[in-house]
């Protein structure tokens, strides 16, 4: 839900499915209409606008906790996306030696985690970095430095266990269907002392369309399963899908797609940016509204 604030901003309205329309805010309209109890956020360390900052977290986490929403703290560890094809450091970190830089990620964790506390949000969920399949922080967490990058996620870990030692620990990566970057980063972590409490899965069947996958959203989703059952085998950790979402235009297939994940061994679905029209923020089409208002595609979680 990160983009609530600015979309707010920008003079977005949310309204209920079906006639008559009523307006709602949207963390209520998700809630009571959509069936969603939890609530992901993330974090920029410093972002050249306020979106994402400490303060923009605290502010949405709030209205979260008082509509006794869950939250997940998704970390990103640079000042703007980090992603697999993007994990940038942030720019006030640049040049650190590497204890240093240890320092400033547990640093970063424990400044937005104790804002949070104080202002009375008990996040469930923390991330310690968004989809890092070729690391965090790169070059210096990269893959190719197994033992920087589990010293990078350990101090994430500890920082987070220090403030909130009841919250679980999530290494999250994308593409949840592909059990080879799954064994690669976390044989990594088991090898070099790495902790964590969860195991996070992004699944885009868009974007495995788009990267040569072929068989349709089923395949995928099949895989997916597949490697969830191995990563629990293997790792003994358990399993979040902490991303999920196909084009807007597509609620049936979305809504299928979600119920499916549904009868996986995970402890929850959240669906990324649920509320992005088509289109919004420079293109973004796996929003699951239809404009101002929810299709189809989360009828799942009503269930749930």
């Amino acid at each position: 839900m990160s983009w609530l604030t600015q979309m707010e901003a920008e003079g977005c309205k949310f309204y209920t499915p079906g006639t008559p329309r009523v307006q709602k805010e949207c963390m209520q309209l998700l809630r009571d209409d959509c069936g969603v109890n939890a609530i992901r956020l993330r974090v920029w360390v410093n972002p050249t606008d306020r979106w994402n900052s400490i303060d923009d977290v605290v502010a949405k986490a709030v209205r979260a906790e008082r509509l006794g929403l869950r939250t997940m703290i998704d970390f990103h560890f640079s000042d703007t996306w980090a992603d697999p094809g993007h994990q940038e450091m942030p720019a006030a970190w640049k040049g650190l030696a590497f204890d240093d830089l240890c320092k400033a990620v547990a640093a970063h964790v424990v400044e937005t985690l104790k804002a949070l506390k104080a202002a009375g949000v008990t996040p469930e969920w923390v991330q310690v970095g968004n989809e890092t399949t070729p690391g965090m922080m790169l070059p210096v967490g990269s893959v190719d430095n197994p033992k920087q990058l589990t010293a990078l996620n350990n101090a994430g870990y500890d920082a987070v266990k220090a403030v909130f030692p009841d919250a679980k620990v999530i290494v999250h990566l994308d593409s949840g269907q592909d059990q080879w970057r799954y064994d690669r980063m976390f044989d990594i972590l088991r090898d070099n002392g790495g902790r964590y409490d969860m195991i996070g899965m992004s699944l885009y069947p868009y974007w495995a369309e788009q990267n040569g996958e072929t068989g349709g959203w089923r395949k995928v989703a099949a895989d997916c399963k597949a490697n969830i059952d191995h990563v629990k085998t293997k790792y003994g950790k358990p399993v979040m899908l902490c991303e999920i979402g196909m084009p807007w235009d597509q609620a049936e297939n979305c809504k299928a797609l979600i119920s499916e994940m549904m009868t996986a061994d995970v402890e929850g679905i959240f669906y990324w940016e649920p509320q992005a029209p088509s289109g919004y923020n420079g293109g973004y089409q796996l929003g699951c509204f239809d404009n101002d208002a929810p299709t189809v595609a989360l009828d799942p979680f009503k269930k749930h």
